[in-house]
């Protein structure tokens, strides 16, 4: 069974947060491609200065403008049509969705804090919208897949008022997973004597845990991106999921050809010249490195790439590895080759919003902070994020806590190889891929609960064995990378979805 409409709603539909609107921005051509203007995304309305990807139309779904609506495309490949929306009125009747929430689907919103009560109330509005949407178009089979505990609240006012639509809820971080890992307890090691439940008591997480429990529980298709999330999913959300639906990318965000050299140049300038604005003798043939993502020091491990930074710095003269697989950890070994007296200087990008950091120089290694949404309007380096991630020569993604991984997915798109973990999601597909080592275009580092060390030193040596490859080598693992990237096409993981939606629908057909 596939719908003949698709309804897909998150926080970041028009409103860049974080991985997911790469997720859902990157996958909009694919379904476009399947279902032409019967993929309708719904996001938060929070006016142009935000939505900056939204382009307003008059005349999209004709007949049907319900009040606090605005209906038009998404600036991204495939322009799907979106509608975003206000909750406004409903924050009067916050205490009695709350209590009805409570009585019918025992959600404990008591204990909210913070983004809870927004959240909620927006995932609450999506819901009658959508409602009324489906009914303008004479209810069509229907699915609707919300993403996070933001959209909890959409699965569970659908399963109610409107239970012929197929539901999908799709967790990308399970909450309670990523506040145990960042909050330094030992999520792996303990991991089967982690309770959600019980952990969500001590973490104060109690109400966005058990909106998402819920959500899962009631779903008619429950997913998640990774095998490793599933497995976390079945333990702390007490749900095993439906199907893995991994994440995949879109080439036509990729330059080509001639374009892509002037943007590559472009971005190098920008990056040089910022160097060289904060008091650096940055030079054209520099290395430069780069790190992204949201500000979590631990999950995302700013603070371990910022130690091997300084470890890099530290050393007398960069040193040439040579690869030696071990099959025990899935990875390779590097061991010494012989000295060099190379200097030529790295110039390392951490770009983590709200990282307010010092800018520091050891040896040859200068580290400058980026403390900003890259969105082409920061006012400094005026680039969007993949308009600078072109211009580097390699980037650095140590996550402990990575459900999926776009940050190194994106970076092998642009041709920029990668290092990353085996505790991410894209760190095991790569690993199930054979493609383990910086030649093939990404270094996968075993990492667990335990191995700090070794993983710092191990992301050393693989950029001093990257800085002793020869211009020819260093083109064979940038065209690597992109051939990796490839397999992880939309077009070729789309199928994922088409069952997804499938169980789905067959689910809501046997309420009926």
């Amino acid at each position: 069974m596939q719908p003949e409409y698709i309804f897909e709603t998150s926080w970041e539909v028009c409103n860049r947060v974080g991985g997911i609107y790469a997720v859902l921005s990157t996958r909009a051509a694919s379904m476009q491609a399947e279902h032409k203007d019967k993929v309708i995304f719904f996001g938060p309305d929070f006016g142009d200065h935000s939505n900056i990807t939204f382009k307003e139309s008059k005349t999209l779904l004709k007949g049907w403008r319900p009040k606090g609506v605005r209906i038009g495309r998404w600036q991204v490949p495939g322009k799907p049509i979106a509608v975003l929306l206000k909750w406004d009125e409903l924050w009067a009747q916050k205490d009695q969705i709350f209590g009805h929430m409570w009585e019918k689907f025992g959600i404990q919103s008591h204990a909210a804090y913070g983004d809870y009560d927004e959240s909620c109330l927006f995932a609450y509005a999506v819901g009658q919208v959508a409602e009324s949407l489906y009914k303008h178009l004479d209810m069509p089979t229907t699915v609707m897949h919300c993403n996070e505990w933001q959209t909890a609240f959409t699965i569970l006012y659908l399963r109610e008022h409107c239970p012929a639509i197929g539901t999908l809820f799709t967790t990308h971080a399970t909450s309670i997973g990523r506040s145990i890992a960042g909050n330094g307890k030992p999520l792996y090691d303990c991991f089967d004597g982690f309770h959600g439940d019980q952990m969500a008591q001590e973490l104060n997480m109690v109400s966005k845990h058990s909106a998402e429990k819920k959500a899962a529980h009631y779903a008619d298709c429950f997913t998640t991106v990774s095998n490793i999330t599933a497995r976390e999913c079945k333990q702390l959300l007490d749900k095993p999921v439906d199907i893995v639906t991994p994440n995949g990318f879109e080439q036509g965000f990729v330059p080509q050809g001639k374009d892509f050299d002037a943007a590559r140049k472009r971005a190098r300038n920008t990056l040089i010249s910022l160097a060289r604005a904060k008091g650096i003798d940055a030079k054209a043939t520099d290395m430069l490195i780069g790190t992204a993502g949201r500000f979590e020091w631990k999950n995302k491990g700013i603070d371990v790439f910022l130690e091997a930074m300084t470890r890099l710095g530290e050393a007398p003269a960069y040193t040439p590895y040579t690869l030696h697989p071990t099959l025990s950890t899935g990875a390779a070994d590097l061991q010494p080759a012989g000295r060099s007296t190379a200097q030529r200087s790295i110039i390392a990008f951490v770009m983590i919003p709200y990282l307010d950091h010092q800018d520091f120089t050891v040896g040859n290694v200068h580290v400058i902070f980026v403390p900003t949404y890259l969105n082409g309007n920061d006012g400094v380096l005026n680039l969007p994020y993949y308009d600078l991630l072109i211009g580097l020569d390699l980037t650095v993604f140590p996550s402990y806590y990575e459900p999926w991984g776009y940050t190194p997915l994106e970076s092998m798109a642009f041709h920029v190889p990668t290092i990353t973990t085996s505790l991410s999601g894209y760190g095991v597909w790569c690993e199930e891929q054979d493609c383990t080592t910086i030649d093939k275009g990404v270094a996968v580092i075993y990492r667990n609960d335990s191995n700090t060390d070794d993983v710092i030193n191990h992301i050393v040596n693989t950029i001093e064995y990257y800085l002793s490859l020869t211009p020819r080598k260093v083109a064979a693992a940038r065209k690597a990378a992109v051939e990796l990237a490839l397999q992880a096409e939309w077009k070729n993981f789309f199928t994922f979805y088409r069952e997804a939606y499938s169980i789905a629908l067959k689910k809501a057909a046997a309420r009926q």
